[in-house]
């Protein structure tokens, strides 16, 4: 929908273009920003846990609640330490899930940014064409938000479970902030 409302504000001031050219990435990486981020997903924790209860999820695990788009802008938030991703609109939690990150050796970035790609199905093309269903592209390196096996670490993307991966794809657009904190 919000979508379609940009579309039409395009045509409406008579710019003409085949496709939306993708909004430029756009990261504070700097010691504020990674504080805000770890902030934000110390502050999920609490939201989880008054919006869903107090009951752990397991790998591949997620809540998802109805929150009315009238609620704000979505915003999502990647706490590392607890290998979650959370979702809200405005204040309101929308939903959590499990997830895991990158290894050692090729951490998930921290800090604050946009997501400036989308693609439904796209493949790795650095490691072996690897698929990365609902690919939400946070980081100019490849690294992206996307379905994926949560029992294993990554080269820095957060991997979700598909179902929730599906679900993100369909609210979130480009611009989306992503919180990601230690």
């Amino acid at each position: 929908m919000k979508r379609l409302a940009f579309v039409l504000a395009l045509t409406g001031s008579c710019v003409l273009a085949s496709t939306v050219a993708p909004i430029p990435a756009n990261a504070l990486e700097t010691d504020q920003a990674r504080m805000e981020a770890s902030d934000a997903a110390s502050q999920a924790r609490v939201d989880m846990i008054e919006a869903f209860g107090d009951k752990q999820l397991k790998p591949g695990q997620y809540r998802w609640r109805d929150v009315p788009e009238a609620a704000g802008p979505e915003r999502v938030v990647i706490s590392l330490s607890d290998q979650m991703a959370y979702l809200y609109r405005g204040s309101t939690l929308m939903a959590a899930t499990t997830i895991s990150t990158g290894r050692d050796s090729k951490p998930t970035p921290t800090g604050i940014f946009n997501i400036f790609k989308k693609a439904e199905m796209y493949r790795s093309k650095k490691y072996d064409n690897a698929p990365m269903p609902y690919a939400e592209f946070f980081d100019p390196a490849g690294i992206a938000l996307h379905a994926g096996s949560v029992a294993v670490e990554s080269h820095g993307c957060v991997h979700l479970p598909a179902a929730f991966a599906k679900k993100l794809y369909s609210v979130t657009d480009l611009g989306t902030p992503v919180y990601i904190g230690a």
